[in-house]
């Protein structure tokens, strides 16, 4: 592939993530294929998941083990970059009144996923990007052409070379259009299926569509990736009205837990100042205090946070969010070995505590107590047996077994921190140094020639 191929192809990608068209504590990390910040948090997690299973049993994709991811951004968006995956920002979230509106969200984009418009979609691609070759080979035709006939510049290659990439772009725009009113109809669907209301979805997107419209008057409807918004509501609450729960309102369990998310993130996200006005000390309601409890352990008043936290407990001893919160907070503020007691209660009590886990297995670690590592190693284990992806798991492993003097084992894992991290160089490094301390062909070593073996992209690839 050529330099310029490359560039091309590039260029018609970026119509490839599709999303929801209505753009305008949690522990964070990076996803290693794209860079994007990662919102991790256990309380928030399980929430999505209950909110995303029967839309996905519904979509028949409930076996393709599609996870929701949280971004941390605050702007209010939703998309799929591929099937197993959807990609919300912690914007959406806060900005959604009810579980209601982010499930109508998180319907539209299973039926992105349902429908197989990614793959579709990069066929598209692949045949545009043949297009636009052709397309700049007759532009430079035209151009040698003109340049013989008439002796002049290059202006009428330029456009001859123009008009077919226009024609291309309007084409994917065209297909992708399709899709998003495609998938506003599976949404629909799968609603209905499941016995929730349509509204929340269309509410959302009629909410963001008027704050579009004024731009979209001038826009030419034929250069949207999405339908213009006027055309793709009154679509959307045509077969939403029609749906027979359209009343239905959500359980007040599920918008207390909605309520409660909310908070968390508010808590964590913003300012101590905003957090006050948002949830002032009038306002006595428990995402209020959740909230507040937050703001005070983030922002340096740990006693406060403390009785706070144990307040919202004996409001709800069996709430484990409010057990792991005060575990961090203790955690974070050099206290590990006051830190195992709630977090391993709010194990107890999750029904999910795979991150929690992790938590522990970390407050262990730093307890610098013997006794307690062989522990921190099972935990750490047991999290990573669910979810490999974490790599804080690798880093609080490897220093697990260095403390034990297990130092194959500690490079091993430090390798496996890398490597789920996405760097690759250190990974192969530490990868080296880890085989040469196992037994040739033991289980730790085949592992680490694994990660070895791996060659870390060029420099100058990278770059690009």
């Amino acid at each position: 592939m050529t330099e310029r191929k490359s560039r091309t192809f590039r260029s018609l990608a970026v119509v490839a993530a599709t999303g929801v068209a209505i753009a305008a504590g949690p522990a964070h990390a990076q996803d290693p294929a794209r860079g994007l910040p990662i919102v991790r948090d256990a309380e928030i997690e399980q929430l999505l998941r209950d909110y995303t299973q029967p839309i996905l049993r519904a979509a028949g994709v409930a076996k393709q083990n599609i996870r929701v991811v949280i971004l941390g951004d605050r702007s209010f968006n939703a998309f799929v970059i591929d099937a197993r995956r959807i990609f919300v920002n912690s914007g959406a979230l806060m900005e959604s009144q009810t579980p209601n509106q982010i499930i109508g969200v998180l319907a539209h984009e299973t039926g992105h996923i349902a429908g197989g418009h990614l793959s579709k979609l990069r066929s598209e691609l692949s045949n545009a990007e043949t297009m636009a070759i052709l397309a700049t080979i007759l532009g430079v035709g035209a151009m040698v052409g003109a340049a013989r006939s008439s002796g002049v510049g290059g202006n009428p290659g330029i456009v001859a070379l123009a008009a077919p990439q226009s024609i291309i772009q309007r084409s994917l725009l065209s297909y992708q259009r399709q899709h998003e009113e495609q998938a506003d109809r599976a949404g629909v669907k799968f609603l209905t299926a499941t016995g929730q209301s349509p509204k929340g979805m269309y509410e959302t997107f009629k909410r963001f569509a008027d704050q579009a419209l004024f731009a979209a008057r001038s826009a030419d409807p034929y250069l949207q990736s999405h339908p213009m918004p006027t055309e793709r509501i009154a679509a959307l609450e045509g077969i939403a009205r029609n749906s027979p729960y359209w009343d239905k309102r959500d359980s007040p369990e599920l918008q207390a837990r909605h309520n409660l998310a909310r908070a968390k993130l508010y808590g964590f996200l913003d300012r101590p100042d905003t957090v006050a006005r948002r949830y002032p000390m009038t306002d006595q309601s428990l995402p209020a205090r959740y909230a507040r409890a937050i703001a005070a352990y983030r922002h340096g008043k740990p006693q406060v946070a403390l009785q706070q936290m144990d307040a919202l407990i004996q409001a709800q001893p069996q709430n484990p969010y409010f057990h792991e919160l005060k575990g961090q907070a203790l955690l974070e503020a050099g206290r590990p070995a006051d830190a195992i007691a709630p977090l391993r209660k709010a194990i107890a009590l999750a029904p999910d505590p795979t991150l929690i886990r992790v938590m522990l297995g970390q407050a262990q670690v730093a307890a610098n107590d013997p006794r307690l590592l062989d522990e921190a190693i099972a935990n750490l284990r047991n999290a990573l047996s669910r979810d490999s992806e974490i790599s804080d798991a690798y880093a609080q492993l490897a220093m697990a077994y260095g403390k034990k003097g297990d130092y194959a084992q500690a490079d091993l894992a430090s390798a496996q921190a890398a490597f789920a991290r996405g760097d690759l160089r250190t990974a192969s490094q530490l990868g080296a140094r880890a085989k040469g301390r196992f037994p040739v062909g033991s289980p730790g070593w085949v592992k680490a020639d694994d990660i070895a073996s791996i060659k870390p992209p060029a420099q100058a690839n990278m770059r690009r």
